[in-house]
């Protein structure tokens, strides 16, 4: 090869390795706006904006937005305890851990197209053709081949593969909080069965006491055998309505039991009556929200990577440049094989144009742009979900401890029913049949109190769930971060 061609080529393959560095077709991705309308500066529901929303309230601004282990705000160690064990042990957890790190995987594979290719070869044929003598020939050679990037589609990829490493990330923060969440309502589910199972325990023990007392009146002739068989039939109800509390409160143990990934048949959560009531959640303001709901931030950054896939697209537009070259040795005897006459190289460039492809970049470029446009509806369609949540979770907390206070007055007015009414029944004004219907008024009335005490704080659950729980998409892992290779432990295949 003459002095010139060799200084032309390597020339061309500067050329080439600084244009890699300085173009990247494809637009530039601006984050939209979340909403098509301004942000309201508060939320709707929060109790201030009403006159009757006694018994609840939630934290100034100045307090601190929930961090970390937002369940920690309910004060139960037995909770505490539950999420611990469901952080390390849940399944669905793992599944999609182990789809973020499918997804860190992508990256580096879309990273090596930035690098040459570097094969070895070597083989040994013997051939014969007449009239002459068989000849061996032993080649070994050592080929380098390399695409440059020129105009960043394999950037774009490598951008497209991270925002999708992050938008899995946001995916497995989302569904720890909704397993998490899940797990704190069933929990508070259980201990509103156990406060229902001490009442009917209670009432039964009460129902033996007005029974004896109705059957020794019969015995004596101060009364007849209808008060007899209506405390009787009052009684076995309760038993029968006790009896039926423990069905909820095995399946809520089993679920929860599969949260923890146990099996079902070896768990069990002691018996203990609910107590709490709802934690001042810090709420803070409507504009914060989009920082803090981990879907939002994958919804996010899902519009990222369909806008790296454009860029992607675009790149099919231009030529393809490919460098090449291999080196080695080729002789008919192994013993000479790496003499330096033996030596074979060769070196060159080659460039590629599509012509005509009968539309199909121009379709590949639309069809990411269609994706594009849809992930920015469904990021807008996310927000609003978030909002919408939250403003729910705020009216039933709201209005549950609101429902609560007033339960609460109509329990203890059936109680003064009742009072009144075996007052009524022991002095012969009344017949018992009025004493059972006083009890199972205040029955009701004290189960209508439990049902709205667990409401009110799964309602709590659900709000806290709703702003994101102690998340902030400052945790979001950066690109460089989602680019470095994973540990072995975490590429280990699990048993």
């Amino acid at each position: 090869m003459s002095y010139l061609r060799l200084t032309f080529r390597i020339s061309l393959c500067v050329l080439l390795y600084a244009l890699t560095g300085c173009i990247l077709v494809g637009p530039k991705y601006r984050r939209p706006a979340a909403t098509q309308e301004p942000l309201p500066s508060t939320y709707k529901e929060i109790p201030a904006h009403y006159k009757n929303s006694e018994g609840w309230d939630i934290a100034q601004p100045r307090d601190a937005m929930l961090r970390g282990e937002w369940w920690r705000v309910f004060n139960d160690p037995d909770l505490n305890a539950l999420e611990e064990q469901l952080n390390i042990n849940n399944q669905n957890i793992k599944e999609f851990f182990q789809n973020f790190m499918e997804a860190r995987a992508l990256i580096a594979e879309a990273n090596s197209q930035l690098y040459p290719t570097l094969t070895a070869n070597a083989s040994w044929t013997k051939a014969r053709t007449p009239p002459l003598n068989p000849i061996t020939t032993i080649l070994s050679t050592l080929e380098i081949s390399w695409a440059p990037d020129v105009w960043g589609k394999v950037r774009n990829a490598i951008r497209s593969a991270q925002y999708s490493a992050q938008l899995s990330a946001g995916d497995l923060e989302n569904e720890k909080l909704t397993e998490q969440a899940t797990l704190a309502t069933l929990y508070f589910q259980i201990r509103g069965q156990d406060t229902l199972q001490k009442l009917f325990n209670d009432t039964i023990v009460a129902f033996e006491k007005a029974l004896a007392y109705n059957q020794v009146q019969f015995e004596t002739g101060i009364t007849d055998k209808i008060s007899v068989v209506e405390a009787q039939n009052t009684l076995e109800n309760a038993e029968a309505s006790a009896t039926n509390i423990g069905v909820a409160r095995a399946q809520f143990q089993h679920a929860i039991a599969v949260l923890l990934g146990r099996v079902a048949s070896n768990f069990s959560i002691p018996v203990r009556t609910l107590h709490r009531a709802p934690p001042r959640i810090p709420v803070g303001v409507p504009s914060q929200l989009i920082e803090r709901r981990p879907d939002i931030a994958a919804a996010e950054r899902a519009m990222a990577s369909a806008n790296a896939q454009i860029g992607e697209a675009y790149a099919a537009y231009f030529p393809t440049f490919n460098l090449s070259s291999d080196a080695g040795f080729e002789s008919h005897n192994f013993g000479t094989l790496f003499h330096a006459p033996n030596r074979t190289w060769s070196i060159g460039p080659s460039a590629s144009e599509t012509i005509f492809d009968a539309g199909l970049r121009t379709a590949t470029v639309h069809q990411f742009i269609a994706t594009y446009n849809a992930d920015l509806a469904a990021y807008r369609q996310t927000v609003l979900a978030g909002f919408q949540q939250v403003e729910d979770g705020l009216a039933q907390v709201r209005l549950f401890s609101k429902q609560l206070l007033e339960q609460r007055a109509a329990e203890k007015s059936a109680e003064e029913f009742l009072t009144l009414e075996m007052g009524r029944y022991q002095t012969g004004i009344d017949p018992y049949v009025d004493v059972v219907t006083a009890q199972t008024t205040l029955l009701s009335d004290q189960q209508a109190v439990i049902t709205v005490q667990v409401e009110q704080m799964t309602g709590a659950v659900s709000l806290i769930e709703a702003l994101g729980g102690g998340w902030d998409v400052s945790e979001l892992p950066t690109p460089a971060q989602v680019s470095k290779w994973p540990t072995h432990e975490e590429s280990a295949i699990q048993q």
